[in-house]
């Protein structure tokens, strides 16, 4: 019996064939997508398997029918042609300022430039693209395949620098070719993680069939629910030996961990490939989305925008212009979030026209919950951590001082870039992470984080209803009471009274003169 391998970092398809590597197979796809000569863009979280299916494309119209054997697309294609083939990809690189752009442009049109015996006619990347697509077409005679990946890096590597319009100027140029060149071109497909606005790559391609939320192609990449039981069955059976597990314990586990994206409120969800991957390699749960790099441009993102936890966290709705294209000169951070697999599709609205969008798994929750408590406290990660977890005891325990105690260590140091008036909007967002990072069923009530909060947390066998407030320069006694009063005026306890758990009420007064959590009274 021969060796079962896992693909994991493998993006040449030839080489994953030809090397008894796993393959799910999405030649069905291949194979529909390319019966017009439509061009498309897909835009998916990295690690999502976007340079493997491009590079499935590239094999598919060099005609290399060999590689295929087997799949979906042997059956279905009738007439392998072969076509010269363009890729580009920017994937490889990092783009913090335009020189460095500039240089992977020559460097991919000088390679083309060099096998098909072309002279370099100008410096301008968009005259070298079009005598580059108009030479080989009619060299060849025949059109064009053209394989655009990571298209939006570049803007991403330098968002937020002086550099960042450059890019767009220079990338805006170099993709201008292609629209009046459509005739020399068989297909084009565009991948990213996000669809920038001002990038003429859009606004130029007025056809550019956009199929990111495209429920047909929902499960292009990732691995759906049918194909995980498909093809990894040797798989979950060995992690669940390892870990001591049922096979159904196992399955159960590796969906709360990976599972849960969904690119579209009809189609399949799917799971994140790399960190299933990695999982059956390892024969461990562990959280490798976040282990292989948190994106920078995220980090830049929360770094440079106001922190709206109501955006973040507890499922947000949003109407579909408000996640789909990411603008950089606006102040919506939405897209970012959704396009770069931190939120995902949890529902819709037909009626209001309204999405749904939360935390796909319990991987990404933590990761990004630790991502934003990184910025919005002072303690070292790995106290955190060991903090996190006595939270989690203490609550289990229901040592409400050890809780609020860890907390107000937590923030005691208000960060230099929090001012005064801030402090509401920092306490209460940072209060609601921590219970969250912990693993609790917490639930906040906050509809902006400027206003005051209800932070409900369930354990097994207790509720705790904490009120927030700020003490404005009044006395601790007065502001407790009213934090206590208004859990009994506004009905907070009354939707748990059947639970037949106990029930805690707790007031939690904050200093607005940005000296930290005052007290508490429960």
């Amino acid at each position: 019996m021969e060796p079962r391998y896992l693909p994991i970092g493998i993006q040449d398809f030839e080489k994953l064939r030809n090397g008894n590597y796993v393959y799910v197979d999405k030649t069905q796809y291949i194979y529909n997508l390319t019966r017009t000569a439509t061009p498309y863009f897909l835009s998916r979280p990295r690690r999502f398997g976007k340079s493997l299916l491009l590079s499935t494309f590239e094999y598919y119209f060099l005609g290399k029918k060999d590689l295929f054997k087997g799949l979906a697309i042997e059956k279905l294609e009738d007439k392998w042609e072969e076509y010269p083939v363009l890729k580009i990809s920017f994937g490889g690189g990092s783009y913090e300022n335009k020189e460095k752009l500039l240089s992977t442009i020559d460097f991919i049109l000088g390679k083309y430039e060099q096998e098909n015996g072309i002279t370099k006619l100008s410096d301008n990347p968009s005259v070298r693209l079009s005598n580059l697509i108009l030479t080989v077409s009619e060299k060849k005679q025949k059109q064009v395949a053209i394989l655009i990946d990571e298209y939006d890096k570049p803007i991403l590597d330098a968002l937020y620098t002086e550099y960042e319009e450059q890019n767009r100027q220079e990338l805006r140029n170099f993709y201008s070719p292609l629209k009046d060149l459509d005739k020399y071109i068989r297909f084009l497909f565009i991948t990213g993680i996000t669809k920038v606005s001002h990038v003429n790559i859009f606004s130029g391609l007025n056809q550019l069939d956009d199929i990111s939320l495209n429920s047909d192609f929902s499960t292009l990449c990732g691995i759906s629910e049918s194909e995980f039981e498909e093809y990894f069955g040797p798989e979950i059976q060995a992690l669940a030996d390892r870990q001591e597990m049922t096979v159904s314990e196992a399955k159960d586990k590796l969906a709360r961990m990976y599972d849960g994206y969904h690119f579209s409120y009809e189609g399949e969800g799917v799971y994140n490939p790399f960190c299933l991957l990695k999982c059956f390699k390892e024969k461990a749960f562990g959280s490798y989305w976040f282990e292989s790099g948190t994106p920078s441009f995220l980090v830049k993102t929360l770094q440079n925008q106001p922190l709206e936890l109501s955006t973040l966290v507890n499922g947000r709705l949003a109407n579909e212009n408000q996640f789909k294209n990411y603008d950089p000169d606006s102040k919506n951070m939405l897209p970012v979030i959704y396009q770069s697999g931190y939120l995902t599709i949890k529902g819709y609205d037909k009626e209001d026209e309204l999405y749904t969008l939360d935390f796909p798994n319990r991987e990404i929750e933590q990761g990004f919950l630790e991502v934003l408590l990184k910025k919005f406290i002072t303690v070292p990660y790995d106290d955190m951590g060991l903090e996190v977890n006595n939270i989690r005891q203490a609550l289990k325990n229901k040592d409400i001082d050890r809780v609020l105690s860890i907390i107000k260590a937590s923030i005691a140091d208000l960060p230099t870039v929090v001012k005064k008036d801030m402090c509401e909007n920092y306490y209460e967002s940072v209060t609601h992470l921590i219970f969250r990072l912990a693993g609790t069923n917490v639930v906040s009530e906050l509809q902006s984080v400027a206003g005051r909060s209800d932070v409900v947390v369930t354990t097994k066998d207790a509720v705790f209803i904490f009120e927030l407030k700020m003490d404005k320069g009044r006395a601790f006694d007065e502001v407790v009471t009213e934090a206590l009063s208004q859990i009994d005026a506004n009905g907070y306890a009354e939707r748990f009274a059947v639970s037949g758990k106990t029930m805690y009420k707790v007031g939690v007064v904050f200093s607005s003169a940005a000296k930290g959590l005052v007290g508490w009274k429960y």
